[in-house]
């Protein structure tokens, strides 16, 4: 098995997340007792929440790339960032280093296109719903991407950031996500991206009014697939 380096603790909540599932698939497909030889540098939230100006993400750059390269330098072949919304960095954390950044979109992309699914609904926080960083990788792959609706963001921001990612799930948390994907269901989304790392923690990936594309268990399964160099290919 090859080794592989996580860029974490965006939040805490989610690297573990990324750790039991990758780990688990390995298990499966490998041998009863093994686990997946990887690094993981998890970095302090507290300098990355809360971005806005073009100084912060420049600055939040920095970090990621720095890590990056302790990662690399520490032995790790291919990266993984555990966050949907830090990879708006993704070109300059990946020209830091020499090795391959398996890019959470792109295989959020390919799933959907696979199960021959045309149209989806973006759900997560702000900047991936609104920026292009994101969505021009699912449309990438034929993908058409409903408009965000500007009231489910502040909605989500407040889910995500104010409670999932410390760690608290909620039923209103959960009856809000029904209502955001039952809504979109009505305007003509024929599916759902789960963009936030944390999202599946109050979201019933496997039974829901439409496909639920959980952008952490696919990235999950990518880096699985990596690491017993089975590497999907397009």
């Amino acid at each position: 098995m090859r080794k592989l380096g996580l860029i974490g603790g965006m939040s805490w909540v989610s690297t573990g997340m990324y750790y039991d599932r990758i780990n688990r698939i390995v298990q499966k497909r490998a041998a009863p007792m093994a686990s997946a030889p990887m690094l993981i540098e998890s970095l302090d939230f507290c300098q990355l929440y809360g971005i806005r100006e073009d100084k912060e993400w420049e600055r939040a750059a920095e970090v990621l790339s720095e890590s990056a390269k302790r990662l690399e330098r520490a032995g790790a072949k291919a990266l993984i960032i555990g966050a949907n919304s830090m990879h708006k960095l993704y070109d300059d954390v990946a020209s830091a280093v020499d090795i391959p950044i398996l890019h959470i979109a792109d295989y959020v992309g390919l799933a959907i296109k696979r199960a021959g699914h045309k149209s989806a609904a973006l759900i997560g926080t702000r900047n991936v719903m609104t920026e292009s960083f994101y969505r021009k990788r699912l449309v990438a792959h034929g993908i058409d991407l409903l408009p965000p609706n500007m009231a489910n963001v502040q909605v989500l921001d407040k889910i995500i950031y104010e409670e999932l990612m410390v760690g608290k799930v909620t039923r209103d948390a959960e009856r809000a996500m029904k209502t955001i994907i039952t809504n979109k269901a009505q305007e003509g989304a024929e599916a759902i991206v789960l963009a936030s790392t944390e999202l599946a923690l109050v979201v019933d990936v496997d039974a829901n009014v439409l496909p639920v594309f959980d952008s952490t268990r696919i990235h999950c399964q990518a880096a699985a697939d990596w690491v017993l160099e089975q590497e999907l290919v397009n």
